[in-house]
């Protein structure tokens, strides 16, 4: 199986480039520096993972949600 290439998305005027790491779980970078790698939970909710532990952080974050519907529609 073949790795995804990586691909960029704009959410309200901010760019953002997403890495497929493993199924299911993508590092993003903003403003060219690595910002936040998130996995997906369900089809409609995404985590963002700890940066140090790599273990998923429960709780909303908008912004996290925001670029998990990108990736979806991406994919899509």
């Amino acid at each position: 199986m073949n790795t995804p290439e990586p691909f960029d998305i704009e959410i309200n005027g901010v760019d953002y480039s997403v890495f497929p790491d493993e199924k299911d779980t993508y590092t993003i970078f903003k403003d060219g520096k690595e910002y936040v790698q998130i996995i997906r939970d369900t089809e409609t909710a995404w985590l963002k993972l700890h940066p140090e532990t790599g273990l998923p952080l429960f709780g909303m974050d908008e912004e996290v949600l925001l670029i998990g519907r990108e990736i979806t529609a991406q994919e899509g």
